[in-house]
């Protein structure tokens, strides 16, 4: 940071401050709407009558929702602005996680999952494309880092805090995880209202800058634009059948199965060793505590290098061995280590992979390719979170429910491998 003239370090100061720790706050209840299933799961699942096949496709079936909307959501950003579609993104989601206490069965179920991911998709690419509106790319990944904390952040205080929400189990004459999903619901809908102030669409658009940061900002991320290789206009279906945009969304498949297949089978996994429902939510936050270093420290070690691939690589080995070690694991200490290392590993990884992403695609195409990459990384939360369900229900086992990840994580490895072998792309990061 030596050498960094007054006014890019009040410019950045000011725009980190005004933005990044209120899409933390937004990326915290997305977050928590979207996986505090799996903490309801511990009292809904009896009470519903959901089997582990049952519950593995209603929760990856959120994904699918958000796969087949995840584009034309990124689409809509960039026409109607980021500032009215993430309000929008919000306050809809924030309705049907509230709706989540209607659930009778298996069907209804399903069918509100799917419903709140459609309603959320767009939100996490549209920030991230939003990050490139404000921030010089010297500087995204450890944004990017900084802001994915609220996942973690998430996991890390909302399981002991949606454990706790299950003791409520019969006031007012609704159990325990209908509190849960109505109270989570409703800071989602609340931030959502307040995008409309907080947030501006652009530098120009930002009344909270003064003059002469507005056009240092604007200046310098036209300097960024301009230093990126000249690429023809590409379609839209060249861009989604672009064998680099596929190659970094099956990287983020895997990544994203592990994710979410932890998030949202792991209280189980630890309860299934004779624990309550409050031990269990409070072993399962410590994990993603930290989760919340690991993410800053790669985060920042990722710009200071910028060999992106290396630092993208590093983690889907590291969340690859623990994974597979599980099965091999009797102590739950031990366990908890291995959950762990997993955990930090799969928030570590976003860093790095998003700056890369949106380094080596053109300004242009950057809204297209983020979300395309974000919503096949969805079709693969879905298949594990599925095939988790469907190998426990089938064999009682839940480290072999976790080989399937292991297997998308490897081929992930595998294929920033590759890419990092290619001399033109080792040399753009």
């Amino acid at each position: 940071m030596h050498g960094i003239e007054p006014i890019e370090k009040r410019v950045i100061r000011k725009v980190t401050w005004r933005i990044v720790p209120f899409i933390i706050a937004c990326y915290f209840f997305a977050y928590l709407d979207r996986v505090n299933v799996g903490i309801a799961a511990l009292q809904m699942n009896d009470d519903i009558g959901l089997s582990a096949a049952a519950f593995g496709f209603g929760s990856g079936i959120f994904f699918l929702g958000y796969f087949l909307f995840e584009v034309p959501s990124n689409l809509l950003l960039q026409r109607f602005g980021a500032r009215r579609w993430i309000a929008r993104i919000m306050i809809t989601w924030g309705l049907i996680a509230a709706a989540m206490v209607f659930v009778q069965g298996t069907k209804s179920f399903v069918a509100l999952r799917f419903l709140l991911g459609a309603a959320e998709a767009g939100f996490y690419p549209g920030v991230i494309l939003y990050i490139t509106y404000f921030f010089p790319a010297a500087y995204r990944g450890r944004i990017v880092a900084i802001f994915t904390t609220g996942v973690p952040l998430s996991l890390f205080l909302g399981s002991p805090v949606s454990t706790m929400l299950l003791e409520m189990h019969g006031m007012l004459g609704l159990a325990g995880w209908k509190w849960l999903f109505l109270l989570e619901a409703i800071p989602s809908v609340l931030l959502g209202i307040a995008c409309l102030w907080v947030l501006s669409d652009r530098p120009a658009d930002a009344a909270w800058l003064d003059d002469d940061e507005r056009r240092w900002l604007e200046r310098r991320l036209a300097d960024d634009r301009a230093a990126q290789p000249e690429r023809a206009s590409r379609s839209l279906l060249t861009l989604l059948i672009d064998p680099k945009v596929l190659g970094c969304a099956f990287v983020y498949a895997g990544i994203a199965a592990a994710s979410v297949g932890l998030a949202v089978w792991q209280p189980q996994i630890i309860k299934s060793h004779g624990l309550t429902n409050l031990e269990a939510g409070l072993l399962n936050s410590v994990p993603y505590g930290a989760a919340v270093i690991a993410m800053l420290v790669w985060g920042r070690m990722s710009d200071l290098s910028r060999n992106r691939l290396f630092y993208t690589l590093v983690p889907l080995v590291l969340v690859s061995i623990a994974l597979a070690s599980v099965g091999a694991i009797d102590a739950l200490s031990v366990i908890i280590l291995a959950l762990s290392v997993a955990v930090m590993s799969t928030y570590a990884f976003k860093g790095p992979f998003w700056a890369f992403v949106s380094e080596n695609f053109a300004p242009g195409e950057a809204a297209v390719v983020l979300a395309h990459v974000n919503a096949i990384g969805g079709l693969g939360s879905f298949l594990g979170s599925w095939s988790f369900g469907l190998v426990k229900g089938a064999t009682g086992s839940y480290a072999l429910g976790l080989l399937p990840i292991v297997a998308l994580t490897t081929l992930g490895a595998l294929i920033v491998a590759c890419l990092a072998s290619r001399p033109r792309i080792s040399q753009a990061v």
